[in-house]
């Protein structure tokens, strides 16, 4: 100590750690008014933003009330050096939080933003948070005069026993960098593996992709598994799709007028039922000669893959109500059952026998 502490000295130091406490108190409510500018704005990065740095900045000004104030104190050489050190690890370490909290949430908002709604790809967010608090572990110990050069030499020489030890974390970990990288897969899409899953895609983080199926349950399919199996994507290319039902007439029906009356109630369902597609051009197709009935096709249009089995329900309960009041016959299928003599409980003199008739009868099946 160069000179004994006084009084003044101690006044004047308690001013600047009083004066750093306010100014991080003012800044905290000018970014708390600032946040909320920034939620009316359309992009999110601004809140992103803000918000991290409600944390760095009041604890950069309390540091430097407290090295104000440490500078006007009597310190040793030693004891400035370790005070100066430790505000200084201590910014570091709230800038790195800060700093990997604003990179990433602007990618959270990156991902949702090309994912779809209500998505997020966590893998990325993960990866970007630790290889930043990495980052500024290592300039920590750099700071502390701790050399990092034997400790990346270690990390370098059991990154081969790590990764023999983490084969399938590692395996899942690139296959979900590998399908987001490809595209094949993004969260909000509705997918069916061959093995019978399926559902809206939720999110894909470093181990496993999580699907929720249409009954509101969580399937959870590791990474590795979901890139090497047959997979069928109802949202890519386009998130619109065709809906095709099968219907059949009776043989004296007019087609002309059939298809005319089917293609009414197409219109009227695309037109009326939330989900379908307005401009969907009507589509009857004729195809086979049954055994009872003509049948033919009819395709649909359909927003999004959950909404086509509202827009089947109601266009059958249309059609079917349609056809009544057209007079159109949709015929139920038909059956001959012949007793033959010498079945059972018929003679082979054809006599009937315990009062069973022998006969010759057709029964139709609804």
């Amino acid at each position: 100590m160069k000179r004994a502490l006084t009084l003044d000295d101690l006044m004047v130091a308690g001013i600047a750690v009083a004066a750093g406490l306010l100014a991080a108190f003012l800044l905290r409510v000018l970014l708390r008014w600032l946040g909320k500018h920034a939620e009316r704005t359309r992009w999110g990065g601004d809140d992103v933003i803000v918000d991290a740095l409600r944390t760095l900045v009041p604890w950069a000004a309390f540091a430097g009330g407290v090295a104000s104030a440490a500078a006007v104190l009597p310190l040793t050489s030693v004891v400035g050096r370790n005070v100066n050190r430790s505000l200084t690890v201590l910014l570091i370490l709230v800038s790195t939080v800060t700093a990997a909290r604003v990179i990433t949430g602007l990618v959270r908002a990156l991902a949702q933003s090309r994912s779809g709604v209500a998505a997020s790809a966590t893998i990325f967010v993960n990866i970007t948070r630790v290889l930043v608090l990495a980052m500024g572990f290592l300039v920590v110990l750099q700071t502390l005069g701790i050399s990092i050069a034997p400790l990346l030499t270690a990390l370098g020489v059991g990154g081969l026993a790590v990764a023999l030890a983490l084969q399938d974390t590692l395996a899942n970990l690139f296959a979900g960098v590998h399908i987001l990288a490809s595209k094949t897969i993004q969260p909000g899409d509705y997918i069916r593996l061959s093995s019978g899953e399926e559902g809206y895609v939720v999110d894909i983080n470093w181990r496993n992709t999580t699907v929720r199926q249409l009954s509101n349950n969580l399937v959870i399919i590791p990474n590795a598994q979901l890139s090497g199996t047959n997979m069928t994507n109802f949202t890519r290319p386009e998130q619109q799709m065709t809906l095709t039902v099968q219907v059949g007439v009776g043989y004296d029906s007019d087609l002309e007028h059939v298809e005319r009356v089917t293609s009414e109630v197409v219109t009227e369902v695309m037109t009326e039922i939330t989900g379908a597609v307005p401009d969907h051009e009507p589509a009857v197709r004729f195809h086979t000669f049954g055994d009872s009935r003509i049948g033919f096709t009819v395709i649909l249009g359909v927003g999004e893959f959950s909404d086509q089995y509202r827009i089947k329900h109601e266009f059958i309960k249309r059609l079917h109500k349609r056809y009544r009041e057209e007079g159109i016959r949709i015929p139920a299928p038909a059956r001959t059952v012949a007793l033959q003599p010498g079945g059972p409980g018929v003679p082979e003199a054809g006599i009937p026998e315990a009062g069973i008739p022998h006969q010759r009868e057709a029964t139709k099946l609804p």
